[in-house]
């Protein structure tokens, strides 16, 4: 970030006096632009013994199978969410069953939420953010042309839960980039943000 959405003024990167972490702040107006994950939910949905999935029409993965689910809109709740994007990419009605997983994947900002949801009727068809959907058993799904190690992690936690495993709240892990060797040092505000000249 490098200017204020309230100002226009240049913004660096401080620790602003009485938090502990950097954070992006206005050298004008002293706005804290803070920078939260982004929430992402999604549904199985089943049709009988059968898993929705949909082919992505856009990047990233372009092509490449995945369970319907998107970013949380602002006013909804992760249920209505996760229901909006499996109606959204595949056309599909649904009702939420359950929570199915959680993942913490902070390497890329995100909260990912997952339900288990029942189609309530079989009719689909694929969005403008999908090339196709389709309805699969669990031997006929792509496994060689899913998406994201999340679809796959998702489809095995709702096999281990139709095995009678709980699955409720999982880390998903992905290894960390190598850190820089040198970060700028950072030093705690003590006064205000002095104004630009």
């Amino acid at each position: 970030m490098d200017y204020c959405s309230s100002c226009g003024g240049r913004v660096t990167l401080r620790i602003p006096q009485g938090d502990s972490r950097p954070r992006h702040v206005c050298t004008q107006c002293g706005m804290i632009h803070y920078q939260n994950p982004n929430m992402v939910v999604g549904a199985v949905c089943m049709w009988e013994d059968r898993i929705l999935l949909a082919r992505r029409a856009i990047a990233p993965r372009e092509g490449f199978w995945t369970i319907p689910a998107g970013f949380l809109e602002n006013g909804e709740s992760t249920a209505d969410g996760a229901l909006r994007e499996v109606f959204e990419e595949a056309g599909a009605r649904a009702e939420i069953e359950r929570l199915l997983a959680v993942y913490d994947i902070p390497e890329i900002h995100q909260v990912q939420i997952f339900y288990l949801a029942r189609m309530t009727r079989a009719e689909i068809s694929a969005g403008i953010e999908s090339l196709e959907v389709g309805l699969f058993t669990w031997d006929e799904i792509p496994w060689g042309e899913l998406a994201f190690p999340t679809v796959k992690a998702i489809l095995k936690d709702w096999q281990r839960l139709h095995q009678g495993d709980a699955v409720s709240r999982r880390d998903f892990w992905r290894p960390r980039p190598p850190e820089p060797e040198r970060k700028p040092e950072l030093v705690p505000e003590t006064e205000s943000p002095p104004a630009q000249a």
